[in-house]
């Protein structure tokens, strides 16, 4: 079957449009503190002159979300109209402030009007559960009202790690509670006949997040919505590991012709994600072709793919996104890619990554890394490098160090939720302070950043 694209409505942005009779649009996340006007809009600016076209960053209080103004006073006196989102997380009342002076306002349905999650198991009758769905009505409508008053339009972003407690309860940690957690938001919107909506339904995993991403799409279809889509796997890490890993899954969906909108995040520079996001936009239809090819000559659980590129990170990027639906559906387990001009050893690593990013092959340690913002409080791109080096060097004498999953976290705004899906974790706890994690439970809070790293590594040995 041709590559189609998902129809969806059109949403104005600052006067960028975006859906299906539009561009996909690609985007990205500064990670200077809102508070620093002219670092924001230099990197915002750099972000522009890469080629992305929409710039979002963290407003976590209203002097952050006030600063927004400044920020795009400087940036519109430069000539850059590039549109900006802010994005929000526990404070309601921060969206508010923040419709006034951006162009759009991302806000967190996990906790927009529940509190923050702590993995308590809650219970509620019917007649319960339906009042908390009226507190969130009650406190989104006069929201929405606001943004109709600016002409700002939403991101309802929802994140597999910060769903609420109530979600959880009630649907566990799955695709259906994340879907349902949208779908709150959604239907207030629609009976508000709010439209400029962009809904983004995000993981660290890949298979959880295209899985959900689906099923949000049948549910919307079922209920006669067509908003546009944002695409993005959370914590991807750097290097080629979060370039693969961002392929599989934001490369799955594209080329069954859903997403409107794409973010790839990279513990890097923001600037340095606009380049993969673009070629992955640009690859769609190339690669949506050839992984109806793979598909038909699957044999043996394995499949076997074949591309002519010359330079080594488009090959990567294009091999992900061709066959990651196929492994994230479990149709292969094997994936043999050939290329002349690559020695076959470093094909077959290739060939390991993509498993593993798909959740097929385990072959290496894995580093769920978020790629940082203005709530980050210590030197990310740094720490990921050093827990690397130190990993590294226990994975030499102890085997055992090459099969784990390490979360680094800049926040705890998905921290303790996303590493539900590693071993380990570090998360920021504050100004040179780190908390540290086994699975979800904090092990050690508050210590001294300096120390973080080596406690890190101890604890993991003396746990295994």
């Amino acid at each position: 079957m041709s590559y189609q694209r998902r129809q969806t409505v059109g949403v104005n942005i600052g006067g960028l449009m975006m859906g299906s009779d539009y561009p996909i649009r690609v985007q990205s996340m500064a990670n200077t503190s809102t508070m620093d006007t002219e670092g924001s809009v230099a990197q915002a600016q750099r972000i522009a002159e890469a080629g992305g076209e929409i710039v979002r960053f963290t407003t976590q209080g209203q002097r952050e979300a006030l600063n927004m103004q400044n920020i795009s006073h400087a940036l519109r006196q430069r000539g850059c109209q590039v549109p900006l989102v802010a994005d929000v997380h526990f404070n309601a009342a921060v969206a508010d402030t923040a419709a006034a002076y951006c162009e759009k306002v991302r806000i967190n349905p996990g906790n927009y009007v529940d509190p923050a999650r702590t993995f308590k198991k809650l219970s509620y009758t019917d007649e319960e559960y339906a009042d908390e769905i009226k507190k969130i009505e009650s406190r989104f409508v006069p929201f929405l009202n606001i943004c109709k008053l600016h002409h700002t339009a939403i991101r309802i972003g929802v994140n597999h790690g910060s769903l609420s407690d109530r979600i959880m309860s009630r649907y566990g940690d799955t695709p259906e509670g994340m879907v349902e957690s949208c779908m709150e938001f959604l239907r207030i919107c629609v009976k508000e006949q709010f439209t400029d909506v962009v809904i983004s339904i995000k993981a660290s995993n890949t298979v959880v997040m295209v899985r959900t991403v689906r099923l949000l799409v049948e549910q919307m279809a079922k209920e006669s919505m067509a908003f546009p889509l944002h695409l993005g796997v959370t914590e991807a890490g750097e290097g080629e590991d979060g370039r693969i890993k961002s392929a599989v899954g934001i490369g799955a969906l594209l080329c069954e012709g859903i997403g409107d909108t794409i973010r790839v995040s990279l513990s890097e520079a923001p600037e340095r994600e606009i380049p993969v996001a673009r070629l992955l936009v640009a690859s769609i239809e190339e690669c949506a072709a050839k992984r109806a090819e793979v598909r038909a000559t699957i044999a043996d659980d394995t499949a076997t793919v074949t591309f002519h590129e010359t330079d080594w990170e488009t090959l990567q990027l294009k091999a992900a996104m061709t066959v990651g639906a196929l492994f994230i559906d479990r149709l292969a387990h094997r994936l043999v890619i050939h290329n002349e001009g690559f020695a076959p050893d470093r094909l077959a690593e290739l060939a390991d990554a993509i498993l593993q990013a798909a959740r097929i092959k385990f072959t290496k340690t894995e580093y769920i890394s978020c790629p940082g913002c203005g709530r980050t409080l210590y030197n990310l791109e740094d720490t990921i490098a050093r827990i690397k080096a130190a990993v590294k060097e226990k994975a030499a004498t102890d085997p055992r160090f090459n099969t784990l999953r390490i979360g680094i976290m800049g926040c705890i705004v998905n921290g303790p939720g996303e590493m539900a899906d590693a071993d380990y974790g570090y998360v920021g706890a504050g100004v040179g302070r780190v908390s540290l994690y086994k699975n979800k439970t904090c092990i050690e809070k508050n210590i001294p950043e300096s120390d973080a790293v080596q406690r890190l590594i101890q604890f993991i040995e003396q746990d295994l």
